[in-house]
């Protein structure tokens, strides 16, 4: 299909595929950014679903994929189940639309060797996977002061922040681990008591216990470079529990928002990322929305790391990310610029993911083979 006729258009214009929890988020983003994003229609299976996101969003919903496609959007987002993921993904591209996709690009090896046969022999095919992390306000920060150099290379990682193909994306991009590196993984999973705070949809306040599982991992990589994974899916949105970040280089550290180095005369120094923000209420019923975070500006010793890119319009650290995806996403699609995160790095986070789970239930290192990829 040819997509050229929005290039002339200002706005990004986009089809939403799905219509759950992350779906949500999309259309959070097209309505803080009106004169960014044009959010053409969201694409449900049933008419009752449709009617039901229609009146709870107050946007325009379709049962109809001809419609869909007579929009000529700039591109397509797929928000469907992590099962599903893969195969509507691959259908909107044989339509000959951009296509981005939630994560991961796939649940298993054989789907990650089917898309990656797909578009070896598509040329034309464009796939991005919103792998969001690496492009929050605080990780842009901190990438940029990686790229510095004030810590040295860094070879060591301690990843307490998201689960596994996500982690694996942050491993690799703090660590500055490419995509075809070879790597073992080593995991085992823990649980362990935990009182019910938050969820996706509720607040629970009544001190419910249950079991909460916790895996550790080690990733070596054949370049030398090792992170350690420690996570609890709590961590998404419990209050209670925290997330943490270590990166170690041979000039000093990042812990969390504190960097330690050496200067130029090899003297130690010790600074802290300076995080603005401004909180916003919404009309949001849900609690995880009810409140929204904005980072305004991100500084290290006075030096402006990060400033919003589409300017105060009150997203998420989440929800700017998203927005940047998008954003590059469209131009993609109308040959202006490259994909972001290529499908390549998408598929060994996912490869990773995989990998993870693997050793996690055999309870043995398992090694990567490149060569299944």
């Amino acid at each position: 299909m040819n997509q050229k006729s929005s290039a002339t258009t200002s706005k990004y214009r986009f089809v939403l595929v799905g219509s759950g929890w992350r779906a949500q988020y999309y259309i959070r983003v097209a309505k803080a950014l009106p004169d960014v994003f044009e959010l053409c229609a969201v694409y449900c299976r049933t008419e009752e679903k449709a009617a039901q996101v229609a009146v709870e969003h107050g946007i325009h919903t379709t049962i109809s994929i001809e419609e869909c496609v007579s929009y000529r959007p700039d591109f397509v987002v797929v928000a469907v189940t992590k099962t599903s993921i893969a195969e509507v993904s691959l259908a909107w591209l044989q339509r000959g639309f951009t296509v981005l996709c939630e994560t991961p690009v796939a649940v298993d090896l054989d789907t990650l060797k089917r898309i990656r046969a797909y578009t070896d022999n598509n040329q034309a095919a464009k796939l991005v996977v919103a792998e969001q992390y690496q492009f929050y306000p605080e990780y842009i920060a901190l990438r940029r002061l990686l790229e510095k150099g004030l810590i040295g290379a860094p070879d060591f990682l301690t990843l307490s922040v998201a689960h596994d193909y996500h982690a694996a994306s942050l491993i690799r991009t703090f660590l500055g681990v490419s995509s075809d590196t070879d790597f073992t993984v080593t995991a085992k999973t823990f649980s362990f008591p935990t009182t019910e705070t938050l969820t996706r949809y509720e607040h629970h306040t009544d001190g419910r216990i249950t079991d909460k599982k916790r895996t550790l991992a080690v990733f070596a990589f054949a370049d030398g470079k090792t992170a350690l994974y420690d996570f609890d899916s709590e961590q998404y949105r419990s209050p209670i529990r925290g997330n943490f970040l270590k990166i170690q280089g041979c000039r000093g550290e990042i812990m969390n928002r504190r960097i330690t180095y050496l200067d130029q005369n090899n003297q130690p120094k010790s600074s802290e990322l300076v995080i603005e923000s401004r909180q916003l209420e919404t009309t949001n019923s849900n609690p995880n929305f009810h409140t929204v975070t904005e980072i305004t500006r991100i500084t290290f010793e006075n030096e402006i790391l990060y400033t919003p890119e589409f300017g105060l319009c009150g997203l998420s650290q989440d929800e700017t990310a998203i927005a940047h995806l998008m954003k590059q996403t469209a131009e993609y699609a109308r040959g202006t610029a490259g994909s972001l995160y290529t499908l390549r790095e998408a598929i060994q986070d996912a490869y990773m993911g995989i990998l993870l789970r693997q050793a996690d239930e055999a309870g043995v290192t398992v090694e990567s083979s490149q060569v299944l990829l």
